[in-house]
């Protein structure tokens, strides 16, 4: 009797390891068993070596005085702020160059992959010679084209290029005029929040009303009065508050206005133009995964070729293009730590001279991915959330 009982006790144990539902839930719980203990053995051997260093753990050298200064500011920052207040200024420049390349990449994406199936030659043969050409340069060297081939060869601020609305060019960067808001600005903030409210409000009572009875509401022109008409009316019934700073050229340098310095430049065009190759195919790509019957039924209705990529193709494509932009989008945001290389002072650049000067490397790589991961995270979720709104729906 006991030797039965083993005998099914083990072809028991023989069966449920033969079952792969099983087998694979033994397989991962061992996996995560593996992983807990690699990462128990790494932080040990971190602290166990931080401490042999003499090197205090944590994060308490983020209240301590930076001592060195930051060329981008996007707010107040001076060598007596902390070393978090440093950090925090990297962070805002990434963002802000990450923001700002993502929507030039994507305007040139968009232009590029259309001209590239476009009928004249001219055009499509341009579109070409730019997509072939930035797809295979690394980003590194397109940086530096830009900054050491194009802004460095600029005139000096004495002579710097003269250009429309009061701005000038020059080595040191791009010199505009800056907006001082007087008083009662504000309403003219509010009203364009509002404008911009309603337009939404307008656009989906349009989508609204064509689901329900099929007649196509006009919201182009009655957006663009709210968006922009509002705003423009309000700021005019408020007593036009608001001065411009002009940059002045004197003899030797350029006083006044807002500046661009040529590191962000750089960086920004060089990031825009490297992924807008790559937007560019994925545009391609997504449009000529539309089948040529949905055009020739648009053509037959009697629809122009603009109308036809506009309503027709373009909705169809993003279901194609959306998941691979999402991947640009987060190597654009990736690869603007190769500022470091020109002195844009990012996240990493800003991080790096912390870490030289605290020696809290585990700290401040914590950072970066923590940062990094958020951004990734936010760009993901929000591109997921678009692309469940455009995608189309099967009746």
């Amino acid at each position: 009797m006991a030797g039965g009982h083993a005998g099914s006790g083990s072809g028991g144990v023989l069966a449920l390891l033969n079952d792969t539902r099983y087998r694979g839930i033994i397989a991962q719980i061992a996996l995560i068993i593996a992983l807990v203990a690699l990462g128990w053995w790494l932080v040990h051997n971190t602290i166990e070596n931080l401490r042999s260093a003499n090197i205090a753990s944590g994060f308490d050298f983020l209240d301590r005085r930076s001592g060195f200064e930051i060329s981008q500011l996007p707010i107040i920052f001076s060598s007596e702020s902390s070393y978090g207040r440093a950090l925090l200024i990297g962070i805002l420049n990434t963002l802000i160059v990450s923001a700002a390349g993502v929507v030039l990449a994507t305007i040139l994406g968009f232009l590029v992959g259309i001209g590239r199936l476009s009928t004249n030659y001219i055009i499509r043969g341009l579109s070409t010679v730019y997509v072939e050409t930035f797809r295979n340069i690394p980003p590194l060297l397109v940086i530096m084209f830009w900054y050491f081939g194009v802004l460095a060869v600029l005139p000096r601020p004495a002579g710097a290029i003269a250009l429309p609305f009061g701005s000038f060019l020059s080595n040191r960067g791009l010199q505009t005029p800056t907006a001082l808001f007087q008083t009662g600005a504000w309403a003219t903030g509010v009203a364009l929040l509002a404008g911009i409210g309603a337009a939404v409000l307008l656009a989906w009572y349009a989508r609204k009303r064509q689901l329900a009875t099929g007649q196509r509401m006009k919201v182009l022109w009655p957006s663009v009065g709210l968006i922009v008409g509002l705003p423009v009316v309000v700021f005019i019934l408020t007593g036009l508050p608001v001065e411009f700073e002009y940059p002045t050229a004197t003899r030797f340098n350029l006083q006044g206005g807002f500046q661009i310095k040529p590191e962000f430049l750089a960086l920004f065009l060089a990031l825009s133009v490297y992924t807008g190759s790559f937007i560019a195919e994925i545009v391609r790509a997504g449009i000529l995964s539309v089948s040529h019957g949905q055009t020739e039924a648009a053509s037959a209705v009697g629809l122009r070729r603009g109308q036809i990529l506009r309503h027709v193709v373009v909705p169809q494509a993003f279901r194609v293009i959306i998941p691979p932009l999402t991947s640009q989008y987060l190597n654009l945001t990736k690869n603007s730590s190769l500022g470091l290389a020109v002195g844009y002072p990012d996240l990493v650049a800003v991080g790096s001279t912390v870490l030289n000067q605290t020696g809290q490397s585990v700290e401040v790589v914590a950072i970066w991915m923590v940062v990094y991961l958020t951004i990734s995270l936010t760009v993901s979720t929000f591109m997921n959330w678009f692309n469940r709104r455009v995608k189309l729906v099967e009746r």
